[in-house]
């Protein structure tokens, strides 16, 4: 079955959130996702479970494009826009808030896990992902 272009998009998406670095060869539709591990193994483990992805890569350059995880001011953003979309005023006000202090990854994502819009959250931030990568894509 042939890979379609959204579900490419869609698998590089999940990738990123995970924070991996990912790798797309365009010719042939494969995706090396990399996982950034680099700091948690040592690098000898690390380049025997990722070198043969990583010397593909290499030696293909020219047929991939690397799509790197979100900077922190870009996931913050999406956390930004799926606030601004709220229609529960109580809870808008509260991620705001949250949104406003120290530690508001950690706060935020506590929010959302005690909250009904758990799932909700979920599904934005997917979609905002995936229209980032076919930006990038394309």
């Amino acid at each position: 079955m042939e890979t379609t272009k959204q579900q490419i998009i869609k698998e590089i998406a999940q990738d990123l959130d995970c924070g991996s670095e990912c790798y797309y060869n365009f010719k042939t539709n494969e995706i090396i996702a990399i996982p950034d591990f680099s700091q948690v193994f040592d690098e000898d483990v690390f380049k025997e479970a990722f070198g043969e992805a990583l010397e593909r890569v290499e030696q293909q350059k020219a047929d991939f494009i690397k799509i790197e995880p979100l900077e922190s001011f870009e996931s913050f953003k999406i956390m930004e826009c799926f606030v601004a979309q709220l229609t529960d005023q109580n809870f808008k006000l509260k991620l705001q808030a949250v949104l406003q202090r120290k530690k508001p990854f950690q706060n935020f994502k506590h929010q959302i896990e005690q909250s009904n819009f758990r799932q909700d959250w979920f599904d934005f931030k997917q979609l905002e992902l995936e229209k980032i990568v076919a930006k990038k894509l394309h």
